[in-house]
């Protein structure tokens, strides 16, 4: 399957860093999509060691990742980002699929999937 979710080269790097540091080097990243989040949907990212029947998968810098064929339509495109800045670093996430998001950056909704929105 194709790549659903794009990496930027730093937030790989970011990525296997943390890999590194929690000895999860052998271990896939998991991109997925759950319900809440003050605008219905929120993202998730973590680190997998199985790989579900119903999972997509693929690689990009050297990185496994996987992400649930169900949530596969609401990330397609999604770009994943790590920034660094004067008060820290974070992960940043652009979804070309969302229609709404609120503030915290991490809660949206797309034209076709509104989950269940709760207060931030």
């Amino acid at each position: 399957m194709s790549e659903i979710v794009i990496l930027t080269e730093a937030a790989a790097l970011q990525i296997k860093e943390m890999m590194k540091a929690n000895e999860e080097e052998n271990a896939s990243l998991r991109v997925s999509v759950k319900g809440g989040g003050c605008s219905g949907l929120s993202y998730g990212m973590g680190f997998a060691h199985e790989v579900e029947e119903n999972d997509a998968q693929f690689e990009q810098y050297g990185i496994q990742i996987v992400v649930s064929k169900e949530d596969a339509p609401i990330l397609q495109g999604t770009k994943i980002d790590y920034k660094q800045s004067m008060m820290g670093g974070g992960f940043t996430i652009d979804n070309p699929n969302a229609i709404a998001s609120c503030g915290c950056g991490s809660s949206f909704r797309t034209a076709t999937a509104a989950g269940t929105p709760e207060e931030c």
